[in-house]
């Protein structure tokens, strides 16, 4: 059986006890040896080597994955033999703790080959529905085969449970989520929060409650950056007033939607909220909604916000009856822009 366990080479008694913390605090067991002698068997198929000194080659072959941890900056000559050995970096205790803990959770989680993706939905106005659009996405991209987080960023909202009528599922939602500062695996995520199947994929769901308090900035960066280390498409409700913690879903945005509901008011107010998007997010792209009694076409629309136009969504009563009754699935229209969405991002 194959051991993959990271590899600790480490005489320093301080970085020891270092590490071996660091390990514990992302579930990792490493492998500790105190000299390059008894490491020569697991040298070449650790999955990471961690090092507190380099050692005098001595015949060691040339590998990837290799960090060298120590209290005090290397000397140039050190440095000169890392680069022969292959030590793609070097931490130094305690202020580069960071790089270890990454090195090593990335080691227990094995972060997907796929790249994740996330998308941040903002209404344009109130009752724009954006949260809607957002399940709209979320559900489309799970059925097409897609592993998708919904997440929900706005504390005032009522719960994204509600739009997908899984408000009874047993999970956590955020006020029950405790999570320190610092790094979460998608599998803790996964084995905590309500999920479905829905077509070929799954869908797991991180939603605001009816009572308690919404995610902090730390927390949902930190779920955020666990999808997407995990592969999935990661999609973010977020409020028209982000606070700190929606910023972190804007800032880690690779496409943000603005819903936009078709009328002069609701694009002179979604204008208002592009224009602190832009401050937050670099990619800002808009879906109109509902039908124009003025006459606006996409184009004009996307003209007065200043964003390209995905698409259209009609106004639709059947939307809101499936709503009431807890059985929401995107219509036609919805599922089509959602589809269309899921292409521009990706």
């Amino acid at each position: 059986m194959t051991d993959n366990r990271p590899l600790v080479v480490v005489s320093d008694d301080v970085v020891r006890d270092h590490i071996s913390r660091l390990a514990a605090a992302v579930g990792c067991e490493p492998s500790h040896v105190r000299d390059v002698a008894a490491a020569r068997s697991r040298w070449a198929d650790a999955p990471l080597v961690l090092l507190d000194r380099v050692p005098d080659s001595g015949g060691l072959p040339r590998r990837s994955n290799v960090l060298l941890v120590r209290t005090e900056a290397p000397t140039q000559a050190e440095w000169k033999a890392a680069v022969s050995l292959g030590v793609d970096g070097v931490a130094i205790l305690p202020a580069d703790e960071e790089v270890v803990v990454t090195s090593l959770a990335d080691v227990v989680e094995r972060p997907s080959a796929r790249e994740g993706r996330v998308l941040a939905v903002v209404g344009g106005r109130g009752g724009a529905g954006a949260s809607v659009l957002a399940a709209s996405v979320a559900v489309t991209a799970a059925r097409s085969g897609d592993a998708v987080l919904l997440v929900d960023c706005d504390p005032l909202g009522g719960g994204v449970d509600l739009v997908l009528g899984t408000e009874s599922d047993e999970g956590l939602r955020w006020p029950d989520l405790r999570m320190p500062a610092g790094r979460v695996a998608m599998g803790e995520l996964d084995a905590a929060l309500p999920a479905r199947r829905r077509g070929k994929g799954r869908l797991s769901v991180l939603s605001c409650d009816r009572v308690g308090p919404g995610p902090t900035d730390v927390a949902l960066a930190a779920v955020v950056d666990a999808g997407r280390r995990a592969g999935r498409t990661v999609v973010c409700d977020v409020p028209r007033h982000p606070d700190r913690a929606a910023d972190e879903a804007l800032h880690r945005a690779d496409l943000t939607v603005l819903v936009v509901p078709a009328d002069v008011r609701g694009c002179v107010a979604a204008a208002c909220v592009r224009r602190r998007l832009s401050e937050r997010t670099s990619r800002v792209e808009a879906v109109v909604r509902g039908r124009s009694t003025s006459g606006l076409s996409e184009a004009d629309v996307g003209e007065a916000v200043g964003v390209p136009v995905l698409g259209r969504v009609g106004h639709d009563n059947a939307v809101g009856r499936t709503l009431d009754r807890g059985s929401f699935r995107p219509t036609r229209r919805l599922a089509r822009v959602a589809r269309t969405i899921l292409a521009t991002l990706a």
